[in-house]
């Protein structure tokens, strides 16, 4: 009895072992149909590579089964349930009905793929990072489902971007909600397969930014974009199927193009020796990328000012919008087309107009095309489909002109359709002789008359015969001054002037229901804000300088002269501007939720700022700031930095405001010293404060304080000896160093943010105000640091705490500046230099 109680039990417990090995799996890289997986175990794929189970991100209390790298620290690159989250960690995942399927702990299917005919199937992790459904034993290797198919936001190397177009199968990218939301977020990147396929970013129902087609070497609107000795592009044009992807050569080495849930495509490669991510792509990069920025036959070139120019033989649309900097409105021709009398424009390094309705004949010759084109009334442009090998393939298009770019080098031919007068190459050699001839005695003729007219003006306004009232003299002599000539400006010797919109004083006050207090948005030293509406219907701020202020002349005149000059989308758009006898007034575009300020220190909206907000105007205001620093055509140090300057659009997007203290550098000048130290309290680097020296270094000091402002929801109130728990930078110093940087974050912001980007801002903003201004960034490894998750950045030293009033001071002109509410005002802050 005892012997057969002994091999009773062996036999339960070695029965036992063989079910528990058959239910779960081990780490390998293959699931059967008898097996399943739970969290803490994983499929691994067989070069180690990458890895499949459970995990939640950062803070979520979600859980999601994904694919991620397996040796690398974690970054997700697949997620099965992406948009069905479970609420805890007791799920299962396995086959089941010929698919794969998640359960949650009640036995509820969460997620499933599509049901195959499978007659005994596996799931198996490749080396490639693609989960594949398949016959155990299949001669065909064909797959019966695979997550290649179903991409979240991430394309891994030989991953299809494009259709299936037997099956209609559309494979794209979507971005995550957030860092610890995997799910489907508002941007996707999407092949077009239509006419020239290209692809599109789009923002919901928007389109963001185009690839341009691809031309046999590249995209077309990615010069950049060139294979190298391990990476290689393909673009897969075939009846059944239109598809765009990457190849590494290289084993052991990663490369991932993602979109991010703040709407940019980033081309990410892995450096085993820094182990870190190397970003060395990315779009949208600059305004020249957004959609249409010039309209129709208006090309986009970052490298001038206005970054929108029309094409030869076209104008503006919209004179005065164009005038504003807005060239949406796109171009007319100046002159009809004749058809057959028409000849074509050759234009170069071109970023080909948007391709989805154009007509494509790979296998036509350039010459034939140009006939095809000019034959067909229609046509508007021609160019080469492949560059390959000196060109081949017709492309034409047959309607408006859209999403026109210029590069310096790189982009490709293209040939646009104008009427022959406008080319320019039909006259006599004696008729342009003749025409520059009388050009040149017009042009003399009118100066000469300009200069006897300014002469007898000047000697009237001298001896003061002119029939002007002071008040009227002065408006004369600050109209001039603001419709200056870029000779002021260090550096440029051309004389083109500015031209800004001028409003009637009657125009404005209608607009405005004659400044009454309904409309009124902020007041400042300098005077008030005021909501109004044009006639048109646009709403605008109107910044109108107070009569009784001593102060604001001088940065009336500053911000005119600069800010019209200035184009980016993170920098707030002047108008235009009213001088009229003693009123000194500057038209902006409406910010429908203000300024920063009246918004991140006021309690009962704060938490309209979550962490994306926040950090989405950290970063705009970044690159904005940067645009100023490195970008536009000047350096321009602002010196008013803050939180009450930065304006906020409908869709939350940071506008920069107030160049009212901006100065502008020349050539190589980096440094400058003043006598009159204007700002406000909190936010002067220690440097400016003390000593009147400014330099791009004082702005990044600015965004610093900014930065932990918008992170804590607190002001910066300045340095006090008496008591240092006052000083926000202090604080958040001290928290810092000891370990608790996420202490200091907003608690209106609430449990929906990423821990990773908070202590990032965190640091990036120390970095920023530490003491010594060699030891700050620059506006560019500022920007590069937030907008990496693996950039390298060095520890922060000591801030700088800049001097600000003593406890015992009640009368300085920040005092009441300090706590005003405002919107696009000029700061009142003046300082004396001691």
């Amino acid at each position: 009895m005892r012997h057969h109680y002994g091999t009773t039990t062996l036999f339960f417990f070695i029965t036992f072992l063989s079910l528990f090995s058959s239910k779960f799996a081990s780490s390998l890289d293959t699931l059967t149909a008898t097996q399943s997986l739970i969290n803490g175990q994983t499929l691994i794929s067989t070069s180690q590579g990458f890895e499949l189970g459970f995990f939640t991100p950062g803070n979520s209390r979600n859980w999601y089964v994904g694919i991620w790298y397996k040796n690398i620290p974690r970054t997700y690159v697949w997620v099965a349930n992406r948009d069905k989250p479970l609420s805890n960690s007791s799920g299962t995942f396995k086959i089941f009905n010929q698919s794969i399927a998640l359960f949650d702990l009640a036995g509820k299917v969460v997620w499933s793929s599509n049901q195959t005919n499978a007659r005994n199937p596996v799931m198996q992790l490749l080396d490639s990072g693609n989960l594949v459904l398949k016959e155990q034993v299949s001669e065909s290797g064909q797959f019966l489902w695979q997550s290649f198919d179903y991409p979240t936001d991430t394309l891994l190397p030989d991953m299809k971007l494009g259709w299936d177009l037997n099956t209609g199968l559309d494979r794209y990218l979507s971005s995550w909600k957030s860092s610890e939301d995997p799910g489907t977020g508002d941007f996707s990147f999407k092949l077009e397969y239509h006419g020239f396929p290209e692809v599109f970013l789009w923002k919901d129902n928007e389109i963001e930014y185009r690839s341009g087609p691809w031309n046999g070497q590249r995209f077309s609107g990615v010069p950049e974009m060139k294979p190298v000795d391990y990476l290689s592009f393909n673009f897969i044009t075939e009846q059944d199927e239109v598809y765009y992807s990457f190849h590494i050569a290289t084993k052991n080495l990663y490369s991932r193009l993602t979109v991010t849930s703040s709407g940019l495509l980033q081309r990410f490669a892995w450096i085993p020796e820094t182990q870190q991510w190397n970003k060395f792509w990315y779009a949208p990069k600059d305004q020249c990328d957004n959609y249409k920025e010039c309209g129709a036959y208006g090309i986009c070139d970052s490298n001038a000012s206005p970054v929108c120019k029309c094409l030869k033989g076209f104008q503006p649309k919209n004179h005065q919008a164009w005038d504003l900097r807005d060239g949406s409105g796109g171009c007319v021709r100046k002159t009809n087309l004749e058809c057959l009398k028409d000849k074509f424009l050759h234009m170069k390094n071109m970023k080909l107009p948007q391709s989805t309705t154009s007509f494509v004949d790979r296998s036509m010759s350039l010459k034939n095309c140009e006939l095809l084109c000019s034959r067909n009334c229609s046509c508007t442009a021609y160019a080469n489909s492949n560059i390959s090998n000196g060109g081949s393939g017709c492309v034409i298009w047959t309607g408006e002109l859209f999403d026109l770019r210029q590069y310096p080098e790189g982009g490709q031919d293209l040939y646009v359709r104008l009427a022959a007068s406008d080319i320019g190459d039909g006259g006599s050699a004696d008729t342009i002789i003749i025409c520059i001839a009388v050009g040149i005695g017009i042009l003399i003729l009118s100066l000469t008359g300009f200069s006897i007219w300014k002469r007898k003006r000047l000697l009237s306004v001298c001896n003061g015969t002119q029939q002007k009232g002071p008040q009227e003299r002065s408006q004369d002599l600050l109209l001039n001054e603001v419709v200056i000539n870029k000779k002021d400006y260090s550096g440029e010797k051309s004389t083109d002037e500015l031209e800004l919109p001028l409003f009637d004083f009657s125009t404005i006050a209608a607009a405005t229901g004659n400044f009454c207090d309904e409309n009124k948005l902020g007041e400042g030293g300098f005077g008030c804000v005021h909501k109004g509406r044009l006639v048109e219907g646009q709403e605008v701020a109107v910044k109108r300088l107070s009569k009784k202020s001593g102060q604001g002349t001088e940065e009336f005149k500053n911000e005119v002269r600069l800010i019209a000059r200035l184009q980016h989308r993170n920098l707030v758009r002047l108008l235009g501007c009213c001088i009229e006898m003693d009123e000194k007034i500057l038209i902006y575009e409406f910010m429908e939720n203000r300024s920063l300020d009246s918004v991140l220190f006021n309690k009962a909206k704060s938490s309209l700022l979550n962490w994306q907000r926040r950090f989405n105007i950290i970063c705009g205001t970044a690159r904005g700031l940067l645009y100023l620093h490195q970008d536009s055509r000047f350096r321009i140090i602002h010196r008013d930095l803050k939180a009450s300057n930065i304006l906020l659009d409908g869709e939350w997007t940071p506008k920069i405001s107030d160049f009212g203290m901006a100065r502008i550098f020349g050539g190589d000048q980096t440094q400058a010293n003043t006598r009159r130290i204007v700002g406000t309290y909190g936010y002067m680097s220690p440097e400016y404060a003390m000593d009147g020296l400014f330099s791009v270094k004082s702005d990044v000091f600015s965004f610093g304080v900014l930065v932990l402002e918008i992170v804590c929801g607190e002001k910066n109130r300045g340095f006090y000896h008496s008591n240092s728990e006052l000083n926000l930078l202090g604080n958040v110093w001290r928290q810092w160093k000891d370990g608790n940087g996420l202490e200091v974050l907003d608690i209106s912001v609430g449990s929906s943010y990423s821990p990773s980007e908070v202590l990032r801002c965190i640091q990036v903003g120390l970095l920023c105000v530490q003491e010594r201004a060699e030891d700050r960034p620059t506006m560019a490894s500022a920007v590069l640091m937030l907008s990496s998750e693996t950039a390298s950045m060095p520890q922060p030293k000591t801030p700088g705490y800049c001097l600000g009033r003593s406890p015992f001071e009640t009368d300085s002109s920040s005092s009441k500046q300090d706590e005003s509410f405002t919107v696009n005002q000029v700061t009142v802050t003046v300082l004396d230099a001691r």
